[in-house]
């Protein structure tokens, strides 16, 4: 018997959750984007750094879903990412900056509607 959140049909169980592994696929595709796009070392090790927390924090909530803080960690890890390319000085490479600015983007927006999904676990009864 599956135990589920009053607030949602979203299991409290590990690794049940689809949000954990979009997180963790957008983290990884971060990660190893510069297999497929020009980088230059700065621009692939933000995105290295970035992706494998991204992926980590990923792996932390669909370990333990009732970590609600996680969803408000991968907001945070998103927003830097997206911002690396003018951070870290990497937008004249347009495929490093893409992959930014689109996976952080992404990893915003899912980690956001995440968020009550996260509360609603992280309350739900023992």
């Amino acid at each position: 018997m599956t135990r589920t959140s009053t607030a949602s049909t979203i299991p409290l169980r590990p690794w049940a959750r689809p949000h954990d592994w979009v997180e963790i696929t957008l983290g990884l595709l971060a990660a190893l984007s510069f297999l497929w796009v020009t980088t230059t070392p700065r621009a692939q090790w933000t995105m290295i750094v970035f992706g494998t927390l991204i992926a980590l924090d990923g792996l932390l909530s669909a370990v333990m879903p009732r970590f609600a803080y996680s969803e408000g960690v991968q907001v945070v890890l998103g927003t830097l990412l997206f911002a690396s390319p003018w951070v870290m000085t990497y937008t004249g490479l347009a495929g490093a900056s893409w992959w930014s600015w689109v996976l952080g983007g992404l990893t915003i927006l899912v980690a956001s509607l995440a968020v009550p999904i996260a509360n609603a676990a992280a309350e739900a009864p023992r």
